[in-house]
């Protein structure tokens, strides 16, 4: 994934916009988690698929029929950084509409629902 050209601009959401959508319904969001199961282990927020980007090659040729090139689709990691590059190379898939979880669940954590350990 690293080796791709991502140009296009990224939206984000802010960790007190996604806990407010998260409380509302999760029925119309797509919530994928690309960091690796350890830290999935440590904190985690419920309905986010775990896709970790170290397992690119397992579920990469999946992705169309997993998730709806339509659908709002949110992308978190740690800080913002790994769920970035899986906001562009979902775009570069035909995503239209992807959002990064600005801060991660690090923010989300601190900002948000300080239950949920930080690491």
């Amino acid at each position: 994934m690293s080796a791709q050209n991502f140009s296009q601009p990224v939206t984000q959401i802010s960790v007190e916009e996604l806990a407010q959508r998260l409380a509302e319904s999760t029925e119309d969001l797509q919530l994928v988690d690309v960091r690796e199961p350890q830290e999935v282990a440590i904190a985690s927020l419920e309905g986010f698929e775990i896709l970790p980007l170290s397992e690119y090659a397992e579920w990469s040729d999946q992705i169309h029929s997993r998730f709806d090139l339509e659908k709002e689709t949110i992308v978190m990691c740690h800080h913002g950084i790994r769920s970035a590059q899986m906001c562009q190379w979902l775009m570069n898939q035909g995503f239209t509409n992807v959002k990064n979880v600005a801060g991660g669940i690090d923010a989300y954590s601190i900002l948000v629902d300080h239950s949920i350990p930080q690491y």
